[in-house]
């Protein structure tokens, strides 16, 4: 019984270390498994031979059991050489299988981890490193989480340890800071493994997959499909058959059909009929030939409304080549046509008559110069300039000036045929094209019926009005064969017009266009003329006629041209107003004159005055060029009566609003005012009350004639009387006879001005008449 148990002993201990080399021999540890069978069959000899030292077994039996361990070892070495083989075989194809499947998640981005949930501490696979871009990184999960972007990191432990909590599978997706500067997205998924006694999670066992490539596709896709549901633009898909199988809400807010009402329709539904079929055949043979195609439609809403688009249709092609969608993008541009119409509108027409203006008109006119080249035919082109438009214009009101304009317009119109082109250049200025002319015997006729339309009344609400019309007229090719030259022509023939005494016409001519180059050259050399000193000032006295003395002289200014000699102001005087030179030259008139009128008043009478004539230019407008006119008289130490600024009585009606106003500072510094040539205007006693005028001067049309009984004496007397109920002084110009300076002296005239005393004279011999008429008056017992 005793040998059965140690023999039962030993039994258990075999199976004990065959169990302990088998278990090892899965890992493949061959020396390992040797040493565990020397170990047991010492042990077994060394338990047998101390059992039989005390007597517990026979020596027989030591020698059986030692034979029957070493047959026993035996057959577990050779149970473990077999084992070894197949431990190799499995290893083998285990390594293939380990390939197989790193290569696979290499090819999936995909790397394996562990987390020890006791430790904190994580095995990364040596994929998650090729994902991560790093060589290595510490097993500690803090190191980890510094990978990971700053607004993920919260996300990623909130989930972790949700799921740890609730025991359910680990999700998560974030972003992780790459060493070279790039984010990559990663997806995270993992499995507890739990404590089978306790039921404790022991680790987490998980998957981490580079999702970048999906992200960047999920969000293109987002972006597509916030672009197809909010774009203003509208958008259809259609199909091989061209049936629509997707709309966006921009398509039903456009054309009031919804999803349910084209889905499956042909885009025809919109068909408005504005194009013919041939439209829509060049459209198809672009799209079958290039696969997109694009231009303006007309289309129509649900409720009937038309309406024209930008459309766009591409193609989208199978793998086959074959056509398998095509989507077609539009937008309702009528809003923009009809800005766009208007903008080429207001480009090209006049807003208030409704004609061509001057950009059109030249146009047009270059066009009729290319058919007439190609025709051999003729043109004459008609420059029409109002007169006296502004002083109804001033006098009404601007709204009935516009009136009349419109009125003018369709007149004209009525006058020429449908064929010519009629336009508006600006203010009171129209353009009439005459095509097709066989003979140039035909434009006097159109012109004179022109004039004679014009000339009859305007019925302005309740309001006639009177205006009249210089016409110039030039005619292609034999005055020229450009647009430019043309006008020009057309503009000098107008102004002669205009010279001529207006209400009619003039042809062009090469005297006008003499005429025309001469006051470009003058205008050239009156530019430089201030800087050269070619202006002189003349004084021409002014005789007060009760007396004889004079303290009156009015300047008159000169220009001595170095090439033409002196030109005559009526000549210069315009050409600088045209300028705006004006506003210079009349500020040295003015300090020339106050410098002189010093000098004077120092040396032959302290209540000297010297007038100074400005032009109604000097008015007009903003620029007023005389502000500081008063402040120059106080630098000389002069009184403002010094001076008298000489207006024209047309300045009344002519110049802008605020005369009153622009006169001011004149009357507030002493500066006395006079109306020159009075008689010849639209005078009015409103005005010559409300501007409080100090002087008025009788024209010389109404001296000249002077004689006892006469019209023009009656109106002089009449001038006379009128003026001093008014609190003004007279001055008598163009006094040339001592009848006519007796009658003014009858009738109460105040001064005279003209040859009879005095031409315009330099500042020298104005001194020696001075001087002469001092000497006269004090051999006659009288002073200045």
């Amino acid at each position: 019984m005793r040998t059965v148990n140690c023999y039962d002993t030993f039994r258990r201990k075999v199976a004990v270390y065959l169990a302990d080399v088998q278990h090892h021999m899965s890992f493949g540890q061959r020396v390992f498994a040797a040493v565990v069978l020397s170990f047991a069959m010492a042990e077994t000899i060394v338990s047998a031979m101390g059992l039989l030292l005390i007597g517990r077994i026979t020596p027989d039996y030591l020698i059986t059991g030692g034979v029957a361990s070493i047959i026993v070892a035996t057959l577990i070495v050779a149970g473990v050489l077999q084992l070894e083989k197949k431990t190799h075989r499995f290893s083998a194809e285990m390594k293939k299988s380990e390939q197989r499947l790193n290569f696979a998640l290499g090819v999936a981005k995909m790397g394996v981890w562990e987390l020890d949930l006791n430790s904190r501490r994580a095995y990364l696979s040596p994929d998650i490193y090729r994902i991560l871009g790093i060589a290595c990184i510490s097993t500690d999960l803090a190191d980890f989480k510094r990978l990971i972007h700053d607004q993920d990191a919260g996300l990623v432990f909130t989930a972790l340890d949700k799921a740890l909590a609730e025991q359910t599978p680990y999700v998560a997706e974030y972003r992780v800071c790459l060493p070279d500067g790039r984010t990559c997205w990663i997806e995270d998924r993992g499995e507890f493994q739990l404590d089978e006694a306790t039921g404790k999670p022991l680790r987490v066992i998980g998957t981490l997959w580079d999702i970048t490539a999906r992200k960047l596709a999920e969000e293109e896709l987002r972006l597509a499909a916030l672009v197809y549901q909010n774009s203003n633009e509208a958008m259809t898909v259609t199909d091989t058959d061209n049936r629509i199988i997707a709309i966006n809400p921009a398509f039903s807010e456009m054309t009031g059909y919804s999803a349910e009402e084209v889905i499956g329709r042909t885009p025809k539904i919109l068909s408005s009929g504005g194009q013919d079929s041939e439209f829509f055949r060049a459209m198809w043979r672009s799209l079958n030939a290039t696969g997109k195609w694009q231009g303006e439609i007309w289309n129509r809403r649900k409720n009937g409304e038309k309406y024209v688009e930008w459309l766009t249709i591409n193609t989208i092609y199978a793998e086959d080549g074959s056509v398998h969608r095509r989507v077609a993008l539009f937008s309702d541009i009528t809003k923009r046509k009809e800005a766009d119409t208007l903008i080429w509108t207001q480009a090209n027409y006049d807003l208030l008559t409704g004609l061509p203006n001057r950009r059109l008109f030249i146009d047009r006119l270059e066009q009729e110069i290319k058919k007439a080249q190609r025709d051999n035919a003729g043109i004459a082109l008609l420059f029409i300039a109002l007169d006296k438009f502004k002083e109804v214009n001033d006098a009404l009101g601007h709204q009935k000036g516009d009136e009349l304009l419109v009125q003018v317009a369709e007149r004209i119109q009525c006058c020429v045929r449908a064929s010519d082109t009629l336009a508006r250049l600006g203010g009171d200025e129209f353009t009439v094209i005459l095509r097709e002319l066989s003979n140039t015997g035909d434009i006097a006729p159109v012109t004179q019926g022109l004039i004679t339309r014009l000339g009859e009344y305007f019925q302005l609400g309740k309001d006639r009005a009177y205006i009249s019309a210089s016409i110039g007229v030039t005619v292609y090719p034999e005055d020229g064969t450009s647009s430019d030259i043309l006008l020009q022509n057309a503009y000098q023939a107008m102004y002669a017009a205009k010279q001529s005494g207006r209400n009619g016409f003039r042809f062009f001519t090469a005297a006008m266009q003499e005429t025309a180059q001469l006051r470009t050259r003058l205008l050239n050399d009156l530019r430089q003329a201030l800087q050269r000193s070619e202006f002189q000032l003349y004084y021409q006295p002014i005789v007060c006629l009760s007396s004889g003395v004079i303290h009156k002289a009015e300047a008159l200014l000169r220009w001595k041209h170095p090439e033409y000699g002196f030109i005559s102001p009526s000549v210069f005087i315009s050409v600088a107003e045209d300028s705006g030179l004006i506003h210079d030259i009349g500020d040295w008139v003015f300090k020339e004159a106050a410098q002189q009128v010093k000098q004077w008043r120092e040396r032959y009478h302290r209540d000297f005055q010297v007038s100074v004539n400005k032009s109604p230019a000097q008015f007009s407008g903003g620029k007023v060029a005389h502000r500081h006119w008063s402040d120059h008289l106080e630098m000389l130490g002069l009184p403002g009566q010094s001076i008298v600024i000489e207006i024209t009585e047309g300045l009344l009606l002519n110049v802008d609003g605020g005369l009153k106003d622009k006169l001011l500072p004149f009357k507030n510094s002493g500066v006395q005012v006079a109306i020159d040539d009075f008689g010849t205007g639209y005078s009015s006693l409103a005005y010559l009350n409300k501007l409080d005028i100090d002087f008025l001067k009788i024209d010389q049309s109404f001296t000249r004639n002077l004689s006892p009984g006469s019209t023009d004496s009656a109106l002089c007397e009449a001038i006379v009387v009128m003026a001093h109920k008014l609190g003004q002084l007279v001055i008598a110009e163009g006094v040339e006879t001592e009848e006519q300076r007796a009658l003014l002296v009858q009738m109460g005239c105040d001064y005279g001005q003209g040859y009879l005393f005095s031409k315009p004279l330099p500042v020298r011999e104005l001194e020696v008449f001075l001087a002469a008429n001092q000497s006269a008056l004090a051999s006659d017992g009288l002073t200045a």
